[in-house]
């Protein structure tokens, strides 16, 4: 299994990356031997990889930061870099390689304060590996402060390092940050290849895969935790019978509601997995005794800690509540198709006897109306209008269609 495995759908972009591999152990040999670098390379200091949500940005990333640390004894033999058994290659894609520091977004925002560290670590050399590799998970939401930093390190970088920025699309990241990187853009993969990447590599059932890959419509991420998590197949099938509910004001409420509450719970889940851990670690690292108080002086970092943790669940609640509106979105989507009398690419198979009630209640025009009140929903969300306010608008839209 290489590096590349996880890039569903995306043989160009792993083409590209394994060539620019090898130009950069070229580029490190020269710079052992004081020679003067190749004339021609594939290899340089700034990549932005983009894409819709769910081909993959961040996995392509961390895959070519592997491919850059690779470690492999075959890469001596002209083997291809990124082998993924390596520790190299192992700890890059877990996250515990010393030189590959990842950066994502905890709240709204990529604040500066967050980006400063990792620009100071940007002009330190390598501890262990080749390359000193920053990873930026989400760069469009870096804010003006946190991407005039960027833009310096990205302008004036150290001679080994590498800066992978990841973003939905080019007009997210600065111009005068994306003019300094090399741009790769990835595309949805199809329904095909990711069923056929959950029964090879999770060895799902052809059928669930199928009925995972085709509702997500080719989102690696969210097809992998339908085909596996039956809480995640729950929540989705409430979402799809939401549309059916919506017949008086009271339903669309109580429904707006019942959507903003899964998220918050979502969200305190993840709290209770990770924020405990996180407290108990840092209270540890500050020399705190088990049970104990803090020393003097620690209160301010306790409180950065518990910032960033609140952050983090307003996110994942907004995150949550964006795939909700992704099913409604595929769902009324799936209406229109019958509406106009197509049946070839019905994501909601398993909700067939509701489309088929809505697509005959109603008309093509309402349904694409309902369509922009989800979209509305999701903009009034990313300009922070509190969550239950923007469904209920949204829920009271779709009623009225």
């Amino acid at each position: 299994m290489t590096v590349w495995d996880d890039l569903v759908g995306q043989e160009r972009v792993s083409e590209v990356l394994t060539a620019a591999a090898r130009d950069a152990d070229a580029l490190v040999t020269a710079a052992a031997a004081d020679r003067p670098p190749p004339e021609t390379s594939k290899m340089t200091h700034a990549w932005l990889f983009t894409g819709p949500p769910g081909a993959g940005r961040n996995q392509a990333a961390r895959a070519f930061a592997a491919a850059l640390q690779c470690v492999s004894p075959d890469r001596a033999l002209g083997g291809a870099p990124g082998c993924g058994f390596c520790d190299g290659c192992h700890t890059a894609l877990v996250g515990t390689h010393a030189d590959v520091n990842s950066v994502a977004a905890v709240g709204a925002e990529i604040l500066v304060k967050d980006m400063r560290d990792t620009v100071r670590k940007s002009y330190t050399a390598p501890a262990t590996g080749r390359w000193q590799i920053i990873l930026v998970e989400d760069a469009e939401r870096l804010n003006e402060k946190s991407a005039n930093a960027v833009l310096k390190a990205v302008e004036e970088p150290a001679p080994r390092t590498v800066w992978l920025l990841c973003a939905p699309s080019v007009e997210d990241v600065l111009p005068t940050i994306r003019s300094r990187c090399r741009h790769l853009n990835l595309t949805t993969p199809s329904v095909q290849a990711v069923a056929d990447m959950l029964v090879r590599r999770e060895g799902i059932e052809p059928e669930v895969a199928a009925s995972a890959a085709r509702a997500t419509q080719g989102h690696v991420d969210r097809a992998r935790r339908l085909a596996t998590d039956p809480a995640a197949r729950a929540r989705r099938a409430a979402v799809l019978k939401l549309p059916l509910r919506l017949d008086e004001i009271g339903a669309c409420l109580k429904a707006a509601q019942e959507l903003v509450d899964a998220a918050a719970e979502d969200a305190k889940q993840l709290a209770e997995e990770t924020d405990g851990k996180e407290t108990e670690e840092l209270k540890a690292a500050l020399g705190a005794a088990e049970g104990g108080r803090l020393p003097r002086g620690t209160a301010g970092v306790m409180k950065d800690l518990e910032d960033m943790q609140k952050r983090r669940r307003t996110r994942t609640q907004r995150d949550s509540l964006d795939v909700a509106l992704t099913d409604l979105t595929g769902f009324y989507r799936d209406v229109l198709a019958l509406q106009l009398g197509s049946r070839v690419a019905i994501a909601n198979g398993d909700a067939e006897d509701a489309l088929e009630r809505l697509a005959r209640a109603g008309s093509p025009e309402a349904t694409l109306r309902r369509i922009e009140a989800i979209a509305a929903c999701r903009d009034a969300l990313d300009r922070n209008v509190a969550p239950l306010l923007a469904v209920e608008a949204m829920t009271m839209a779709l009623r009225a269609g």
